[in-house]
This record gives structure tokens, sequence and C-alpha cells, in this order.
């Protein structure tokens, strides 16, 4: 089964740099009662000793330095002075005079807990995913948002409402609205959007699967837009879905919305029969459910420039096409195809049938090249299968330096097994090597597990501890340690130390008490959340720890929580970590997951490695 190895140092120290984009300071001040916490990125591309200091200016006042030394432990500081007022704004700058004030940053304070802006919702609709990226090219993120009205899974029949992409800043202006038109179908399996720096300009672009009648940010149809490709008739199992008609790959600018280029999506949808197969129950079917079913990625298949993958099918057959965006022209530059096979699939590809609900990337060979990690297999770099597990199908995998004892990374996936394919007994849940796809450990063999998750939550025990189905929390050898959280949804560097806490889809921190083995609920991110979780979340402004996106209670804004618990833990933004980055970007992807970086965090850990990076523009 495995085909990879792990790298020599000789093929560690050819990896090339990785371009990306350039962050600001991302300064991020709140009020708590009479004081105000102030956190900060520490860049990847500096000296990871630097000092910083603390000012604040108070409206037409001159500053006043709070820190007589510079802060050399963690990013972040408190103000106890109290008296803040709409006009006070904190400063934070460099001790080493040599960066001038290109790396200073400043901020308002969020004088509620939290930042929020009001988000425009066309008739009917609601805030669904998001992304962010940097849109304009001024170092700090813009907010992509999936507005959805009446989205549907693929199992079920009906007319969804037109997906709707809105762009805005964080102060709340409305940069622009592509409508993705009747002729594609709302939904989780759907609606794939990517936003990134595809072609290292600075700005972001946004590509996502089009059809006839979209309308891109400047009012301008793609396509035919008096075409209607839904079946309308109530009575088919296909009423409400898309299953004639072009399919259209467009990339759009992020600064503008403009349609930049469209070309045909691949692959097509036919044979709508040939997308069946052993992952899931093992069945097939002709009415749009199997064939429909799409994943999106960015991933740095050189090392050097990020490429775009877009993909389609889980179950059974599995494609998915590289392509690369250069000088306005977005050219193919692979494709994987597992292959067409038919009941009872005895000459399916070892490859069929192994995608999940969600997708990684990362390097697993480190070789400097990432991979696709398509839950139960992997494609290379070159868009050759690496390796296929054989555990088919399932509805969570998370991928990370899990094990800092052992070399490369693990991924920690769980499997369903139901109707047909309860008779190949795959493990419900299993710990794998991610370069060789060698399993570590399994357990549940022939059990239906329908949720997973890792993290380093009980500092007794090295490396992360994984749960999902019985026998509760486990160690690196697959052992049981005790009971588990109920939790399994999402993971959240929320606190002051490197254990990782928990947060439920309605966005509740939780931190595990590993003596009376129960969660501890210490923050509640109050608002409405999207279909399965929070509008997005990450490490998105402030220190290393990450923030919650979520819709306000009504729904008519956005609000954005970050902590207030001091630390003195320093770790460059995860942001600039490569696979965490990437991770924000597919995390809108079906089913969303926690990111997790390309290095160990948690109790014990090391210094983290340095990226490899070239920043945009520098």
């Amino acid at each position: 089964m495995a085909s990879a190895q792990h790298p020599s140092n000789a093929q560690q120290q050819l990896k090339p740099h990785r371009q990306m984009e350039r962050l600001n300071r991302g300064v991020v001040a709140i009020q708590t009662g009479d004081e105000v916490f102030v956190s900060w990125r520490l860049l990847a591309t500096e000296p990871q000793t630097s000092g910083f200091y603390v000012y604040r200016k108070d409206g037409d006042a001159d500053e006043k330095q709070l820190t007589s030394q510079p802060c050399i432990a963690g990013t972040n500081f408190v103000d106890a002075s109290g008296g803040v007022t709409e006009q006070t704004a904190y400063i934070v700058r460099p001790a080493d005079d040599g960066f001038g004030d290109k790396l200073s940053g400043s901020a308002t304070v969020w004088r509620n807990g939290y930042w929020e802006f009001p988000i425009q919702l066309a008739d009917g609709y609601r805030a669904g995913d998001t992304s962010i990226a940097d849109l304009d090219g001024d170092g700090e993120y813009e907010i992509v948002l999936h507005q959805v009205n009446n989205p549907r899974d693929n199992s079920h029949a009906g007319i969804t409402g037109s997906p709707i992409l809105d762009a805005y800043e964080f102060d709340g202006t409305h940069l622009w609205r592509i409508d993705l038109g009747r002729n594609i179908r709302d939904g989780e399996h759907y609606t794939q959007f990517m936003v990134y720096d595809l072609d290292g300009d600075g700005i972001a672009e946004i590509a996502c699967k089009t059809a006839d009648g979209t309308i891109d940010g400047q009012g301008h149809v793609i396509g035919d837009a008096t075409k209607d490709y839904r079946d309308h008739n109530q009575r088919s199992r296909s009423y409400g879905r898309v299953l004639q008609g072009p399919e259209f790959l467009t990339i759009f600018s992020g600064q503008t919305g403009a349609a930049l280029k469209t070309v045909d999506y691949v692959p097509g949808r036919e044979p709508l029969d040939g997308w069946g197969g052993i992952g899931g129950n093992g069945g097939n079917d002709s009415y749009g459910n199997r064939c429909d079913r799409f994943l999106a990625c960015v991933a740095y298949l050189d090392g050097r420039r990020p490429s775009l993958v877009m993909c389609r099918g889980v179950y059974g057959r599995i494609v998915i096409a590289a392509w690369d965006w250069r000088d306005g022209e977005l050219t193919q530059r692979w494709v994987f195809d597992s292959g067409i096979s038919y009941p009872p699939y005895t000459n399916a590809s070892k490859f069929s049938g192994m995608g999940g609900h969600s997708l990684s990337v990362a390097d697993v060979d480190a070789d400097g090249r990432d991979e696709i990690v398509y839950q139960a297999m992997v494609v290379d770099d070159d868009g050759k299968g690496l390796y296929s597990t054989g555990l088919r199908h399932g509805d969570a995998m998370h991928i990370s330096d899990m094990y800092p004892d052992r070399p490369g990374l693990e991924v920690f996936s769980v499997q369903e097994n139901e109707d047909e394919t309860v008779r190949f007994q795959t493990p419900g849940a299993a710990m794998r090597d991610a370069a060789t796809g060698e399993i570590l450990w399994s357990h549940s063999p022939g059990r239906d597990i329908p949720g997973g998750l890792a993290a380093d939550i009980d500092p007794r025990h090295a490396g992360f501890e994984a749960w999902g189905g019985p026998g509760g929390l486990r160690n690196a050898s697959g052992e049981s340690i005790g009971r588990a959280p109920r939790n399994t949804s999402y993971a959240i560097w929320w606190d002051g130390d490197l254990l990782r806490e928990l947060i439920s889809p309605r966005g509740r921190v939780t931190k595990w008490d590993w003596e009376s083995e129960q969660e501890m609920p210490i923050f509640v991110a109050e608002g409405r959340a999207a279909p399965r979780g929070p509008n997005l979340m990450g490490d998105i402004i402030g220190d290393w720890r990450e923030e919650i996106v979520m819709a306000s209670p009504d729904g008519q804004s956005l609000r954005i929580f970050s902590t207030t618990i001091p630390t003195e833990h320093r770790l460059y933004t995860l942001m600039q970590d490569p696979q965490y980055r990437l991770s924000l970007v597919w995390q809108n992807v079906v089913y969303n997951k926690s990111p997790h970086t390309s290095y160990f965090i948690g109790h014990g850990m090391a210094t983290p490695p340095a990226p490899n990076i070239k920043i945009v523009g520098e």
C-alpha cells in the first residue's frame, strides 16, 4: 500500500521559498471592564526575540508610552489605566528602530468585547460560511461572505436560492456582490469558493464553479442569462437539481468582483451514474446525488506558487483538477481521475470511494511541495496517487504533527460503515502516518463513526489525544485513557496555555478538565452560527490565538470574537505557517473542520521552525 518514504535531511534542505501574502501587525484592543487587552502579530519573517513597545493615544492628546521596557514574552499587554473612550487607540511598535513604522500597527478599542459590522442580506437569505484574504493589497484582511437561501444536501430534492458571495472591509464597507445564479444549486456539497492570491500580485482572487446566468461583481453575466436548467418536476427524484447545461470555472477579481477568466469545469458530470462505488453505503444513483459532490482547495504544488485545485466525487469516482492562474491565463496543471466503475465495483481503482466531506493540504513527504489529503488517500504534487489506505469514506479528518517524538505528520480520520460496506470491516477510526499511509492504530471495525477530533487537551500524555466512537480519549498508542469530550466538532486555541480548547457549533468554548473528565465553559460567542458551526474560525488578527466569526443573534451583522486572556507564550502568527493558512482557505468546504499547523503546538512543545516563505513584494 505505502509508496512514500520519509525524506532525508538533504531533501529537506532543497525546499523552495513559498510566496505568501503580506500581513500588517494585526493589532487588536478589547475592553474588559476597566482594562483593555491588546495583542498583535509576531511575524515569521522578523526575529522571534523582537521586543515591542505599546502606546496609547486618546483623541488629539499626545501618545503615551505604556511599556517602559519592551514586551519580550507574549505578544499581548493589559492596560489597566482606565478612562477608555471612543477616541482611544493603541499603537504597537517594534523596539528595533531598524524596522521603521512599516511594522508598526494601531487599533481602536472593541468596547463591546467583540467587533461588529452590518451585512447586506438579500431577501430570504442568511449568513453562511466566510473566508478571508487581502482583496486590495493593503496588508489587511477583507472578508468574503456566502449568503445562503434554502440550501440543500445532495440527497434531498428541492429548489434552492442562488448562492451569493459578498465582499466586505472589516469596517462594514461593502465592496461587491457575485450572484452565482439559478443554475448553481446551493448547499454545503455544491458551493465551494476559494479566496487566495493565486498569481502573487498581492491581491487575492475568488475561484468557484459558475454557470449560465452567473452575475459578476460588476453586473456582467457569464453565459446565457435566459437559461434555466433546474428540474422543475416536483415528482422527479432530481427535482431542483441542475443536471443539464454547461458547467464553468471562473476566476474573479478580489478587488472588484469582476470575472477575469471563465473555462469549462473539469470534470463534467457525465455519466450521471458513473460516480458510485464502495464509499459511503456502497451504492450508486443517476438522479444527481453522487455526481455533484464537490470539494476544493489551494496548494503549492511546485513548492513556490499556489495552484487552484477543484474536485468532484467522494463515494466512488474521484476527479481532482489542478489549475494555475498566471498573467491573466488559467492553465491546467494536471488531472487525477480514479475512474468509472459500476456494481459490484470489482474493477474499481484502489483510490475509488476514498473521499470524505472535507479535505486538507499538507506537505506530507516533506519535499517542499504540497499533497492533497483526500480523506483516506493522498494525491502527490504531480497529480499521481501517492497512496490509498483502503479506509474508505468518512466525515472527519485531521492532519498535523500530532506526535512530535516520531518523524513527520499524522492523520486521524473516522469512517462510515453502513449497508453494503459493513462487510469490509473498515476501522471506524484510525491514526496513520501521513507520508506512507501506515496505520499506527485503529479501532471499531465495521462501526459507523460520524465524528472525531484530535488535539492536545491533556498534558499528562505526550502529543495529541484523539477521540471519536467507542473507547473514549486515546493516547499516542491508541490506548483508552479515560472519558472523552462530547464535542467532536472543533478545536481552538483560546486561553493562555498551549493546550487546545474546544468550540461547539454554536460558539461555546470549553476547557477539558482532565482530572474530572468534563468540559468546563470558559467563553460563549453570542450569535447565530452558519449551518454547521462558526462562519469562520482561525488566527485572523492579534496574537497566535484564534478568532471566532459568527453572525449576530438577529443575523444582520457579523461579529468577530477574540480572546482577552493574557499569555506569555510567544508564537509567530499561525497564518504564516503555510499548512495552517491553506486550512482557512478550504475551511468553507462541505463539513467545516478546524485548521491545524504543520508543527506540533501543545504541552512541552519545542520552538516552531521558521517557515520557508517569501512575502509578496519584498
